[in-house]
């Protein structure tokens, strides 16, 4: 899915320009983003009352009925909690495509402040609501954290394009696991994190609408690059995909939604439909991605169907 027209050097020469001549968009998106992030503090949105020492301190260890969440949503709570806690990789990963230095360092400085907040703030909520068993998910932590996230050698516009359509899955994923819950602090919680993520969002979404200009025919292919292969970075922790099934068969996030409600909104803001300074590769990336969009949406399609018809089964069941 890159192109093969592209040498090591001119690929290396077009990310240099464009990590210089859109470092104006992101100093203006940066202000942007801080005058319209609202403060917050992650212990105000932890009921710490609630909370009870464990057996190590005299106390009583988890047992599964502490919990008030149902199997669903806890999954939902840690898939999301882990997701979050690979921080430091992501660190990584965005700073060394974006660089350090002038308006995209202060940017990577700012984003790794906030997303820092999201993680504390769900970890503080499941181990002081009892939520999830606590070593349990220690045990995960330790083991997703040391696997650390790689994205590979993805040019810079690939990371924009990856992180615009990531940051906006996150968002859905976190809404809709708070509406799941059925707890009213929890799910402001999770409102007040997905608020974050939609921000952060808007912020890539806005460079990539920039780069597009600068560059269509190579932005197409980037983002060509991540519809076709976009996989959540929370992919490799430990039962990902029993987890992402779960998550699936619940509705909080499935294929449709993925399509629906995270790709196609960039892309419409994009116009990748629309443009019409595309050349030739630009062109042939643009056909692709909507012949595999076509698929993916009769694909997701087909499973709201099967689980619509199998609610209707239990329903049926439970009536009968």
């Amino acid at each position: 899915m890159t192109s093969p027209t592209d040498s090591p050097e001119a690929a290396a020469a077009l990310q240099t320009r464009l990590l210089r001549d859109l470092e104006p968009v992101v100093a203006e998106n940066l202000e942007r983003h801080l005058k319209a992030t609202q403060a917050w503090n992650p212990h105000d949105y932890v009921p710490w009352s609630e909370g009870k020492d464990f057996a190590y301190l005299g106390g009583t260890d988890w047992e599964p009925g502490d919990s008030r969440l149902d199997p669903v949503a806890r999954t939902s709570m840690v898939v999301n909690l882990l997701t979050e806690d690979n921080l430091p990789s992501y660190h990584r990963e965005i700073s060394t495509s974006f660089g350090r230095d002038g308006a995209w360092g202060q940017w990577v400085g700012h984003w790794t402040a906030e997303e820092g907040r999201h993680g504390i703030a769900l970890r503080d909520y499941l181990v002081v609501t009892r939520g999830t068993d606590p070593v349990e998910l220690e045990r995960l932590r330790m083991e997703h954290m040391a696997a650390g996230y790689d994205q590979g050698d993805k040019p810079m516009l690939q990371t924009l394009a990856y992180v615009s359509f990531q940051e906006l899955a996150t968002r859905v994923s976190h809404r809709n696991t708070g509406r799941a819950t059925g707890c009213p602090v929890a799910e402001g919680l999770l409102a007040r994190v997905a608020k974050d993520e939609n921000l952060h969002m808007v912020f890539y979404r806005n460079l990539l609408a920039a780069a597009f200009d600068q560059a269509p025919d190579e932005t197409m292919e980037a983002v060509r690059n991540e519809v076709m292969s976009f996989a959540m970075p929370g992919a490799g922790m430990p039962g990902f995909a029993r987890s992402s099934m779960m998550i699936a068969k619940a509705g909080i996030y499935d294929l449709k939604l993925h399509h629906d409600d995270v790709l196609m909104p960039v892309l419409r803001f994009w116009k990748v439909f629309e443009r019409t300074d595309l050349g030739p590769r630009g062109e042939a990336a643009r056909l692709e991605m909507a012949q595999f969009l076509e698929k993916l949406d009769e694909q997701a399609t087909r499973f709201v169907t099967r689980r619509e018809e199998a609610e209707a089964r239990r329903a049926a069941r439970a009536a009968g």
